[in-house]
């Protein structure tokens, strides 16, 4: 049973309270296949320094990117992030960064996106690769040809 959704995913009510995007304050903006966007604010997701944390930015990189995977293997279908890698390419010291995931492949088993988180002022300040193991189920014309 669930009562809480996170995009297309369907949080179990037990665990509702346990999710790190709330803890994170991130917010997603628009999720469809092929565009999932979000938002993170700087406060409470900082450095002892004052900046952005870059844990963080992997955070709503890896969310992003996890919900766009799970968009694209469809009903039925399964992701799980392999691997993230994240380039910091300025630091953001106040206000929010937005984050915006669009694929670079998307196949039956694996599928891989790119995800630019910029500052309020839309400067790019990390740039994120995700790629997530998918299993897409087969479609019905599919199956029909390897018969």
């Amino acid at each position: 049973m669930s009562d809480v959704a996170l995009g297309p995913w369907a949080v179990t009510a037990e665990f509702s309270h346990e999710q790190l995007v709330a803890k994170m304050g991130i917010e997603l903006v628009r999720c469809e296949p092929g565009l999932v966007i979000g938002t993170m604010p700087v406060d409470g997701n900082r450095q002892p320094v004052g900046i952005m944390h870059g844990g963080a930015n992997a955070v709503l990189a890896e969310t992003l990117g996890s919900i766009a995977a799970f968009l694209h293997s469809g009903p039925g279908g399964r992701a799980v992030g392999l691997d993230l890698s994240c380039t910091h390419h300025r630091w953001v010291a106040s206000g929010q960064v937005t984050g915006v995931c669009r694929p670079l492949h998307e196949g039956r088993t694996t599928a891989t996106y790119e995800i630019v988180i910029s500052d309020g002022s839309g400067r790019r300040s990390c740039t994120a690769r995700l790629t997530c193991a998918v299993s897409v189920p087969a479609h019905p014309r599919r199956a029909l040809r390897t018969a």
